[in-house]
């Protein structure tokens, strides 16, 4: 990204290829954080007396003994055939809604309405792809079976087979379970990261002039900080949502009773704590991925804009 106004406005195109690059690069290299912070939140240690939760090392260790490193990267599948649509969903809204809630005479927008912006941004992503995903990538995640073990038969055999199987056994609402929590959550880390992002930004370019585009290792370090916001504002919402993903209810119960059930449910038998569950690798896990997004998805636009395939403008934010 370069200073707003420079360039021409970005053209879908080039949102689908940096963004959908960018993502698949994060997904490759984070995912193993990801396996490992979703068995901490749906982990009941340290619930007897004198115990322990476990921790990130630990229940990385756990994975790699029994079921072999593979394990870790467990409903990648999942993440990777989503990552293309939510990457350009995420582009292409935000600047839709950014333009929609510009300044009509100079063209520029508020920090407050960058903030609203990246909230619709975050709610359009959750219900057109992250939610069912998630709840695919959740499902599979969960299971504890060794990928050393031919006959060891998992439930769920890969992506599509979670999906049908989902789909036939509880209906095709199943796959928006959570849909509302999954929504808040990806409001608030877009609305945070899009906003710090492009303040920072702002700032960095303040202080070096005469740089037209700010160097990837920049770009980077900014994408680190904006990444690890989103976590610490939401992790409550993040470990609620994840246990009503993996679980199975009984027809007609509403999603306000499942959500309730589970939040009471840590309050009295895991304490306060049980909400921050996996907020370690969590952060290890979205901070470093943002910083790789935004580094890989401005290299990428940049070779775009070189080969003139689109022309396009600085404006992403995370």
């Amino acid at each position: 990204m370069s200073r707003n106004g420079d360039k021409k406005p970005v053209g879908f195109a080039t949102h689908i290829t940096a963004g959908g690059i960018a993502g698949a690069m994060e997904a490759i290299c984070c995912q193993p954080l990801d396996t490992i912070k979703v068995r901490m939140q749906l982990s009941k240690s340290g619930m007897a007396p004198g115990t322990k939760p476990r921790g990130f090392v630990a229940t990385g260790l756990m994975i790699v003994r029994r079921e072999t490193p593979l394990a870790l990267y467990k409903g990648l599948g999942a993440v990777l055939s989503g990552i293309v649509p939510k990457m350009a969903i995420r582009f292409a809204s935000f600047e839709t809604y950014k333009e929609l809630l510009a300044d009509k005479s100079t063209g520029n927008t508020r920090v407050g309405n960058i903030f609203i912006a990246g909230l619709a941004a975050g709610t359009t992503e959750a219900v057109a792809v992250v939610c069912p995903m998630e709840v695919v990538k959740i499902r599979l995640q969960a299971q504890q079976h060794s990928l050393a073990d031919p006959l060891e038969a998992p439930r769920y055999r890969n992506a599509g087979h979670a999906v049908y199987t989902i789909i036939r056994e509880e209906g095709f609402s199943a796959l928006y379970r959570g849909v509302s929590l999954t929504a808040l959550r990806q409001a608030t880390n877009q609305g945070a990261n899009f906003t710090a992002y492009q303040e920072i930004k702002k700032l960095a370019h303040t202080y070096q002039p005469d740089l037209k585009d700010l160097p990837s290792y920049q770009h980077m370090i900014i994408g680190l900080i904006s990444g690890a916001m989103g976590p610490f504002s939401n992790a409550p919402i993040d470990t609620i949502k994840t246990r009503l993903q993996k679980a199975t209810y009984e027809p007609g119960t509403t999603a306000f009773q499942r959500i309730a059930a589970i939040a009471n449910d840590m309050w009295k038998q895991e304490g306060v704590r049980s909400f921050y569950k996996g907020i370690t690798p969590r952060v290890l896990r979205v901070a470093p991925g943002q910083a790789i997004v935004f580094a890989v998805y401005e290299k990428v636009r940049g070779i775009i804009e070189t080969m003139n395939v689109s022309p396009s403008q600085d404006r992403y934010s995370e």
